[in-house]
Parts: C-alpha cells; structure tokens; sequence
C-alpha cells in the first residue's frame, strides 16, 4: 500500500487527462462505460472528503444531461440516417439550401443509435475532468505551477475551484431548505437554489484570487524588457510550432520535416521559455509535494491508456468505431481491455489518504 500521503496533483490530471484522450478516441459504448467506470472506481478508492472530492457525481449528472441533449438534437434537427423508423413524428420541410437540417419528422434507430454513441463519447470525457477535479487538491495543484506560468496558474486555479464550491453550496441550500421544511426538488426549488449558488460560488473564487495576490503570489523580481519580449517571443514561436508540428502530424501527405521534428521543435522552445521567465519569478515552498514512484505509476497508467487507443484507432483496429448502420452489437478490442485494466491500476498504485483524512471519510459514510 505504500505510506500514507497526497498524490502529486499533477499526476492525478496526467492520468485523468489520458483517460479522456483515450475516450476520444472511439465511439464503442462499451469501451467508454468501461473508462466511466474505472474513474468512479479510482474516485471512489482515492477521492478525499473535501469540497472538491464531492464533485464527482455532478459530473455524472452532467453527462447524463449531456447525452440526452446529443439525441435529441440528433432527432429534432439533423437529417435521419438510416432505415429503421421507430416513430413517425410531424415534420416541417424545409428549403433545399437546409437539406442538412431538418425539424421533426420520422425518429430512427440509427440516428438515435448515432447521437447516443457521439453524447457517450463527450460524456465520458467529461467524467474523466471530474475525475480530476475530485482526486486532485486545486491549491496543491497550484503550488507545483511552473515559477513562468503564475497569471495563468491563478485563472486555472479559480476555474477549478468554482465547481466543487458550486457542488457544496448546493448541498448546503439543500440541507437549510430540508431544515426549514421546503421542498428540495423540483423546478420552483432549483430556480430558488440557483442565484445564491452561483453567488457563492463566484464569491469563494474571488475570495480565492485575492487572498493569493495579497500574499504576493506571482511577484516578479527585477526584469528587463529586452529579456521580457525575447521571453514571450521564444514563447509564441514555440507554440506556432507545436500547432504546425501537430497538424502535420493528423495530416496526410504533409513533408516529414512538417510532423514531429517541428513539433519536437516547438514544445522545446516553449518549455525553454518558461523555464526562462521562471527564473525572474520570487518564489519559496513549504512542504513541496513530492514525485516519486507512486506519480510515475499513475501517470504511466493515463498515458498508456491514451497511447493504446490512440495507436488502435490509427491502425483501425475492429472495434474501436462502433457500428450504427446497420445496427450491430460492438466487439471487444483486447489491446483496449488491456489500455482499461492498467488506468484501474492507478486505484491501487496511489497512496493512501492520510489517516485523518481517512477517518473523516469514514464517518461521513457511516452517517450517509
């Protein structure tokens, strides 16, 4: 089991984010539920009792609303494919220049079967974002910022911390409504709930920003302007590179020079560029989180995971698409059943919480 710690943040959103890589990857619902499944898996083993730990089932909801909306602009409004007709609704037609859109008409299999496939697949992605959001400690993930990126670290800070503060001010207006006798559902209750959530959660966020900039986060220490241009110059050039790099990449018939040597060229330039801002930067750490053994497996797990799928759907292997028309049971990709195992590994190659953060989970389970 390893002794008792906090996981590096980062690493819990390597593995999260190679996760949702992976799920991009293919459509074959029994692939993503397999991936949806091993994140409630790893947040249910590994997930601290923290306002952002209880994030996770919003999450889940999200993408249930995510994939009922998918299907039913699916079968509102894009034209039908397929031949199956399941329902036959009053259509309105509409002019040629619109043959791509349409409003009502016939519901079939196939189309259903398409948008299920495509809203499972966004889903899935962002369940694995949750994932990260419910492993990953938002002020931890903050201190192991690069010294170069402190602006951009305090914008991504304040948008992670807004929705785990969201998730526990609605559980807290549940809980005073329930006290006073109110109803807690429906859509008089939401409509009442949802100005002082967002309220709260904006307010925490600030709070959240202006705490750090009146601890001098992010203070520079004396630095050029010659060097502050060629800082952001090297910067830009790195990242233009890595966007050319990476097309090249995705592209067919693109000259080699154009794919990963460009791309190699460009990632290098940018970290370069940070490293170099970095050091202007005034910085000290208490307790920095440490990155060893356990860090390197977690993230080895969500980069494999990525690595294999990506590798699967380039060389198409059987499995990876799933098939809507005509309508088929999808296969099981054993290269892909092997990418899944190893992302759950990350449920057992991660230390355990901390005994007190533990045993507070412990009695919120036994009290819900």
């Amino acid at each position: 089991m390893g002794e008792a710690r906090w996981l590096h943040p980062g690493a819990w959103w390597i593995w999260a984010l190679g996760m949702a890589a992976a799920a991009s990857r293919t459509t074959n619902p029994l692939l993503l539920i397999a991936l949806i499944a091993v994140a409630a898996l790893v947040v249910h083993a590994r997930r601290p009792d923290a306002p952002w730990g209880r994030s996770f089932r919003f999450f889940l909801q999200l993408g249930l609303i995510v994939i009922v909306v998918r299907m039913a602009v699916q079968v509102l409004l894009v034209s039908s494919v397929g031949t199956t007709t399941i329902l036959d609704l009053p259509g309105i037609t509409l002019p040629e220049w619109l043959a791509g859109i349409r409003i009502g008409g016939d519901v079939r299999l196939e189309s259903l079967l398409m948008g299920f496939y495509d809203g499972l697949r966004l889903a899935t992605i962002l369940i694995c974002i949750g994932a990260a959001n419910s492993l990953a400690s938002p002020t931890r993930l903050l201190k192991s910022v690069p010294a170069g990126l402190y602006e951009l670290g305090v914008s991504i800070v304040v948008a992670l911390t807004f929705t785990p503060q969201l998730v526990a001010d609605v559980e807290r207006l549940k809980t005073a409504r329930r006290l006073r006798g109110r109803r807690t559902t429906g859509p008089r209750a939401i409509a009442a709930a949802a100005i002082p959530v967002l309220e709260g959660a904006l307010e925490r966020s600030v709070t959240l920003a202006a705490a750090m900039d009146s601890r001098g986060y992010g203070r520079r220490g004396p630095e050029s302007a010659r060097r502050r241009r060629g800082t952001t110059g090297l910067l830009l050039l790195g990242l233009v590179a890595a966007c050319i790099g990476t097309y090249g990449l995705v592209s067919a018939g693109s000259p080699a020079l154009m794919g990963l040597p460009l791309l190699v060229l460009g990632l290098g330039s940018a970290v370069g560029a940070v490293v170099w801002s970095g050091r202007s930067q005034v910085r000290t750490r208490y307790r920095p989180d440490p990155w060893s053994l356990p860090e390197w497996l977690v993230s080895a797990a969500g980069v494999t995971v990525a690595g294999i799928f990506t590798v699967a759907a380039w060389s198409g292997m059987s499995g990876m698409v799933a098939s809507f028309d005509p309508p088929t049971w999808p296969s099981l990709p054993l290269a892909a059943l092997i990418g899944v195992a190893i992302a759950a590994t990350a449920a057992v190659t991660a230390p355990p919480l901390p005994r007190s953060m533990r045993m507070q989970r412990e009695l919120v389970e036994v009290g819900a």
